[in-house]
């Protein structure tokens, strides 16, 4: 009896030692991954100066204040640009600037299903930013939107997939990797300009310049219609020389 009140006067303030001990180790562990976390603001305030002094020559150049009114990013798959096309109030849409795709998966043809690697294709818009993303940073496009779903419905599609980006880093699977410095120029931009003042075509060519999708004999019938309404809008922007 007097072994066992000695062993546990000798091991009970070990193990109460070791259990706050523990306790407070992972209160670390949770206090550096929450402190790791960055808000959109925290963003802003870190990248905003170096990205306006990096855009204002091209708004400069192109006559339109700076944020603008309306903002038209142009993502060209075949050409692996990105364009920004931007409008003050009252103006008509000038070019700004392209930036290279470093990273695009998959070919001509929309986006059908998770896991078919495409990037889609079509009209959409700026749903967020992810200030978090493990490529830098990340603009998060509204993929599927109601003519996807449409599609899909008609044809008994499901799992459409998601998550589709415009982010940094150069590497992407459906996404547009675009390198750090841009990527933190479109989130900025984006910021500065508001969601609701966002247009984003995702296109297989710049159908501008006349140019066909190559015929891989796989594309769904409303590929048609789905470019037409592509064309229309890329008309309304000017082409790039």
């Amino acid at each position: 009896m007097k072994r066992f009140l000695l062993v546990a006067v000798l091991v009970f303030p070990v193990l109460t030692l070791a259990y706050w001990v523990h306790l407070g180790l992972n209160s670390t562990h949770k206090m550096r991954a929450d402190s790791a976390k960055k808000t959109v603001q925290n963003r802003l305030d870190q990248f905003c100066p170096q990205a306006r002094a990096r855009l204002k020559p091209y708004f400069d150049a192109a006559q339109v204040p700076y944020p603008p009114a309306r903002l038209t990013l142009v993502g060209l798959k075949d050409e692996r640009i990105l364009e920004v096309n931007a409008a003050g109030a009252n103006q008509s849409v000038r070019f700004i600037r392209s930036y290279p795709i470093l990273a695009a998966s998959g070919g001509p043809g929309p986006k059908l299903r998770e896991g078919d690697q495409q990037v889609p294709e079509g009209i959409y818009a700026i749903e967020s930013l992810n200030p978090n993303s493990s490529y830098h940073l990340s603009l998060r496009i509204n993929y599927p939107n109601a003519f996807d779903r449409e599609q899909a419905a008609r044809e008994g599609r499901t799992n459409l997939g998601g998550d589709i980006m415009i982010h940094g880093g150069a590497v992407s699977v459906g996404c547009l990797a675009m390198g750090d410095e841009a990527a933190e120029d479109l989130f900025v931009l984006a910021a500065d300009t508001g969601f609701t003042n966002i247009t984003v075509i995702l296109s297989p060519v710049d159908f501008r310049k006349r140019r066909s999708v190559s015929e891989s004999g796989a594309l769904p019938a409303w590929t048609a219609s789905l470019y037409q309404t592509i064309q229309s809008n890329l008309n309304e922007l000017p082409a790039k020389n």
